[in-house]
């Protein structure tokens, strides 16, 4: 019986590895999008670096795009030495991720419950759902897919633990569960989690009691083994939070009110619950919109009441359907919006963790009422696999708009309405392939949508300066410094303007105001230093290539730059052994040039 039910779990999570590959696997041919992947992969040097002491040094130092996730960086890291810029490997890992946190899933339920059908549908109707797209298929979403891996690991080991409470297990529980916090606080709610799942399906609340009628696992007891769990919750919201807040991605109460907040989390709550059992329209980015109509706000409280009544009114009845649905309300709750962090109403990728309890809850409901074991085969199992099939055939189309950023955006527009952000980033990808009428277009709509969108100035701007429109340019760099002093991008475009137009002066200073804002930003050193070699300042623009080099040893112009300005200055050795490493690099013109005049051999 031992060998047949191995042989099962066997079968099954066969079936859901190539279930899994089948519906994500175009996503290993998709390209990078200039959403987020720029900061994460393509643009950060430190994670172009390798794994070294100080890349292990900034990943757990770093509050980069406003997170403290240094396993999420380190696995970056990981990732660029293994595939470089080809994201295909980076695509692929997320997948691979993904299918280890079904596994778990699945035989977390399977031995909780000993339902081994029942168990793999739950896992196959999260696994292949068109909402785990934005998930699996976004390289920068890493984090999500690393932080659930850990999540549903410490779940399954958890599941060790309550049946036999050995301290060896109970520590790996909060190592995993570390592990998950430090790829995304997201699993910050895991402790509450765990409460849900002590009452189903582990039972550990309803324990037999001794003689004296008190229950040996009493919930203060429960609670108490959360305890750990629940410190290491505190501190990395504590550290979230700052690190959101450094990085201005937190909205203040003035531009967004609480009462604005608290709608759209009510609104949020049943939208994403219809996009789990009706997933169309999905989009990488949804607008945030008030005033909400009142009477949107009242039905969405309304269903959440209702059904939030119906599941206690059944809680000795339905034990599934009570931690099911408390798991949705409850993982939801760190972004919900409470704490505004970005300016999207609500994301797909956060519902990757929620679903899980949708999925078990709905399952072991659907499985309540045929009671009979001939009818749930003739019933549940055609119509199970009828519905599995059309979310992987939803899946794979879904996976497509993640081709490249053109596809992506354009899909998204054509699902969202007055989609400023959206229209920036559309433009922003036009202007990567030279299109820069069509790039034109869509800055000029999100600037329409949202006048105080200061990335839309800047990346219009950006495209007035390769024309040569200097006056304009310059408008659009200044009008983004205004709405946001701390643009450090349009404070480089501005200095390129001020030094194509002589303004030598007026350039250093808005370098040196960049640099200020973030002194680990190479460009901003690379740009200052070319204007000071030009302005004949040698050992200023020396100064700003050596620290070029200090945080990016691989920029190649920097050695070449840094060569002329040690030519200049009669240093021909020095000069030649940098031209030389830059040739090493990829880029000879400056060797070759100067062989050619005979200052290098």
């Amino acid at each position: 019986m031992v060998i047949a039910g191995r042989k099962k779990i066997f079968l099954f999570i066969t079936l859901l590895v190539i279930a899994c590959l089948a519906a994500f696997g175009r996503t290993a041919g998709n390209d990078f999008i200039n959403y987020d992947d720029d900061g994460y992969i393509t643009e950060n040097f430190y994670v172009q670096h390798g794994i070294n002491q100080k890349s292990i040094k900034w990943a757990f130092t770093s509050t980069n795009s406003s997170n403290w996730h240094p396993l999420t960086w380190l696995s970056h890291t990981l990732d660029w030495r293994l595939f470089g810029a080809s994201a295909s490997g980076h695509h692929f890992i997320n997948l691979l991720l993904h299918i280890g946190t079904v596994l778990f899933l699945f035989l977390f339920l399977n031995k909780t419950t000993n339902n081994i059908r029942a168990s793999a549908f739950a896992a196959a109707f999260f696994a292949l759902h068109p909402l785990r797209v934005e998930s699996v298929a976004w390289a920068a979403e890493r984090k999500d897919v690393l932080s659930l891996f850990f999540g549903m690991a410490c779940i399954y080991a958890y599941a060790f633990y309550a049946k036999n409470s050995k301290l060896t297990r109970y520590l790996l529980c909060l190592i995993l569960f570390s592990f998950g916090l430090m790829s995304k606080p997201m699993i910050v709610s895991l402790p509450f989690l765990l409460m849900l799942l002590d009452f189903w399906p582990l039972g550990r609340w309803q324990k037999t009691t001794d003689e004296r009628g008190i229950n040996f696992h009493s919930v203060s007891r429960l609670f108490g083994e959360k305890i750990p769990f629940i410190l290491l919750t505190v501190a990395v919201s504590i550290l979230t939070f700052w690190a959101q807040n450094k990085e201005g991605t937190v909205a203040s109460i003035d531009s967004l009110p609480f009462i604005a907040r608290i709608s759209n989390a009510v609104v949020s709550y049943v939208t994403y619950l219809g996009k789990i059992f009706l997933p169309v329209n999905l989009a990488v980015l949804y607008p945030y919109k008030f005033p909400l109509p009142l009477w949107k706000v009242l039905i969405s409280g309304i269903i959440l009441v209702v059904i939030t009544s119906a599941v206690m009114y059944y809680i000795k009845k339905m034990p599934f359907l009570f931690s099911g649905w408390f798991w949705y309300l409850g993982s939801l709750v760190p972004v919900i919006g409470l704490v505004q962090s970005g300016s999207q109403a609500m994301a797909d990728r956060y519902t990757y963790l929620p679903s899980v309890g949708i999925a078990f809850g709905m399952t072991w409901v659907i499985q309540s009422f045929i009671k009979n074991e001939d009818r749930r085969k003739k019933i549940l199992f055609p119509t199970g696999i009828a519905v599995l099939g059309v979310l992987s055939i939803l899946t794979f189309r879904q996976c497509g708009y993640w081709k490249d950023s053109v596809t992506l955006f354009s899909h998204t527009l054509n699902v969202t309405n007055e989609n400023a952000l959206v229209h920036n980033q559309l433009g922003l990808a036009f202007f990567e392939k030279n299109k820069n009428r069509e790039a034109i277009y869509h800055y000029d709509r999100a600037i329409a949508l949202q006048p105080l969108q200061d990335s839309a100035y800047n990346n219009r701007g950006a495209v007035y300066l390769k024309y040569g429109r200097y006056q304009q340019a310059l408008n659009d760099f200044n009008r983004a410094i205004s709405i946001n002093p701390s643009h450090i991008k349009a404070y480089n475009n501005r200095a390129i303007v001020y030094d194509q137009t002589g303004n030598y002066e007026l350039a250093i200073e808005d370098l040196g105001k960049a640099v200020r804002l973030n002194p680990h930003h190479a460009t901003t050193f690379y740009n200052r230093g070319f204007i000071f070699a030009k302005f004949g300042r040698y050992q200023n623009a020396i100064s700003d290539f050596n620290q070029v080099i200090i945080l990016n040893p691989n920029y190649a112009d920097a050695y070449n730059n840094r060569a002329i300005v040690y030519w200049n200055t009669g240093n021909i050795k020095a000069g030649c052994d940098d031209a030389k490493k830059a040739c090493e690099l990829g880029s000879c013109t400056v060797l070759q040039n100067a062989r050619n005049k005979g200052l290098c051999s």
